[in-house]
């Protein structure tokens, strides 16, 4: 690295015409130049500068050697000047991980408009309703709910959602009336990712509390596959609010005992580190932290 360094120094001193010239650009005293260009000729056993009190002369050697010397320099600064854009503008490949339910609009909405401002930025998602791991797959930024609990991990909580209990129409009307929490266990449970009974607990309109456990019917580890299960009419199950709003609107869904509310669950974006964040991710969280969770 020391040669490297010593390159640019000679490779500075010749496009500059002289040590003292060169020194102001390198912010170092002429005569640690001068040292700097010393070592380089003893360590390449050349003499690349004929010097004078006047003026330096490229040796035949010298001159050939500046022009690799000169392309190692311009490579340096493209090199920071491509660092210095991604860090100020956002370009480059941005990678996030979500769970399958963002796929959606949710996502496409707070997205798409920064790929439109910014011709340079490319996207690719990848959505799992497991955690992925982040160095491994070079995530740049993940969409997280509830506890977080890697603390080698940046999370930062953008908001909160809520679960509701959704059937088709359909199905509820070949069920006897659900009033109670506890009517729910004469329906078909369909879960997320269930390994054994679903624990809910329940908050009615006077904040009284009651717990459930659900045996599932269906189970599958993608919340998409859930929904079309409930939608299909086979039965109840919880769905995140900003992602049914447009089942619920049409019909395809309703909600079941809307006056009993289960916890709301907090949504985070989460980043492997958090200084010296590229303006891509910069961006991507503005943006998600804006449009996620709105309506």
């Amino acid at each position: 690295m020391e040669q490297l360094k010593r390159m640019a120094i000679f490779a500075t001193v010749v496009d500059r015409g002289s040590l003292v010239a060169a020194a102001e650009v390198l912010g170092m005293t002429a005569s640690a130049v001068s040292q700097q260009l010393r070592k380089l000729e003893a360590s390449t056993q050349v003499s690349l500068l004929h010097r004078t009190t006047r003026k330096l002369t490229l040796t035949e050697a010298g001159a050939t050697f500046y022009a690799s010397c000169a392309q190692v320099l311009a490579l340096a600064q493209q090199a920071e000047q491509r660092l210095a854009e991604l860090r100020d503008a956002p370009v480059g490949e941005l990678r996030i991980a979500a769970p399958v339910g963002f796929s959606g609009r949710p996502i496409s909405a707070a997205l798409g408009p920064l790929l439109q401002a910014h011709s340079g930025l490319s996207l690719k998602l990848f959505f799992h309703d497991e955690p992925v791991d982040l160095i491994e797959q070079r995530i740049d930024l993940a969409i997280r709910v509830g506890h977080q609990e890697d603390s080698s991990l940046v999370a930062r909580a953008i908001g909160e959602s809520r679960m509701l209990l959704c059937a088709a129409p359909a199905y509820l009307r070949r069920r006897p009336a659900i009033r109670q929490p506890e009517d729910l266990h004469s329906l078909d449970w369909l879960a997320l990712n269930n390994d054994g009974p679903s624990g809910l607990t329940f908050t009615g309109p006077h904040g009284e509390v009651q717990r459930l456990r659900m045996e599932s019917r269906v189970s599958c580890n993608n919340i998409l596959g859930v929904r079309h299960f409930t939608v299909a009419g086979m039965g109840v199950s919880l769905q995140p609010e900003q992602e049914v709003r447009a089942e619920l609107a049409d019909g395809s869904l309703a909600e079941v005992l809307p006056d009993w509310q289960l916890p709301p669950f907090a949504v985070y974006l989460v980043t492997p580190r958090r200084d010296a964040q590229p303006a891509k991710v910069r961006y991507a969280i503005e943006a998600l932290r804006q449009h996620l969770l709105s309506p």
